[in-house]
């Protein structure tokens, strides 16, 4: 495990994308396993940046996302799909068939999660994963429990989650109570992991989760076991962490 400070969420981002670049770059085919929420914003503005001066290259590049909401349309705009498009897919030279995301409108919810799994093995896999961290711990929506989800599929959203999401909506009771997400087992299979996480409030969930005991409480915890994984957070995030 290696861990990266930054002094704010600007370099936190640029440093997050400079890890992606080099991935694209040395692999213009890799296949990036993508995440959403307002952490990873800043980190695709940059990687938009690079790509508008002429320094990055999609077209070959493929994509997986973590998770979707269940029961949102692609046109909605508080939907994955949407965001996607918005911060990324639509700002850079992406090929739309090499990018994936959940079918949150997929009523069998063991269909799509097989079908998603064998899509990410056809793949021949996620060359680098980028993940936020949830305050609860969650990654994806894995969501803390007593064991370790292995693959994806349908999970029941926490209250702490849906009070976190409900921002993002006209009202608490629009926000979605299911999502399908990547199991612990599908992002730990990612050949290389990389955390973003910034802000004072997510000091201590940081500190649980990659210092302490892993536990299926704290999702993120598993990721100790993970024999690649770079975390890039800024000063207020880290503020908890061991300095030895």
């Amino acid at each position: 495990m290696r861990i990266y400070e930054a002094k704010d969420y600007q370099e936190m981002s640029r440093k997050a994308a400079n890890i992606l670049s080099a991935q694209i770059i040395l692999k213009p085919d890799c296949v990036l396993g993508l995440a959403t929420g307002s952490t990873p914003i800043g980190t695709y503005d940059q990687l938009v940046q690079w790509y508008e001066k002429g320094d990055l290259d999609f077209r070959e590049v493929r994509t997986v996302n973590l998770d979707e909401y269940r029961g949102l349309d692609r046109g909605n705009d508080q939907s994955y799909y949407y965001f996607m498009h918005q911060h990324l897919f639509d700002r850079v030279n992406i090929v739309p068939e090499n990018t994936n995301v959940p079918d949150g409108m997929e009523p069998d919810s063991e269909k799509e999660c097989t079908r998603y799994e064998e899509l990410i093995r056809s793949m021949g896999g996620v060359d680098i994963q980028l993940l936020g961290l949830g305050h609860n711990g969650h990654i994806g929506f894995n969501e803390p429990d007593s064991s370790f989800a292995k693959t994806t599929h349908c999970v029941d959203l926490t209250e702490s989650t849906i009070e976190a999401n409900k921002r993002f909506f006209a009202s608490a009771d629009d926000v979605p109570r299911q999502a399908y997400t990547m199991g612990i087992g599908t992002i730990m299979r990612a050949k290389k992991i990389l955390l973003i996480v910034n802000g004072e409030a997510k000091a201590d969930i940081v500190a649980r989760a990659l210092f302490g005991p892993i536990t299926p409480e704290v999702p993120a915890s598993v990721l100790q076991l993970h024999s690649d994984v770079v975390i890039v957070g800024d000063s207020a995030a880290l503020a908890k962490i061991p300095r030895n």
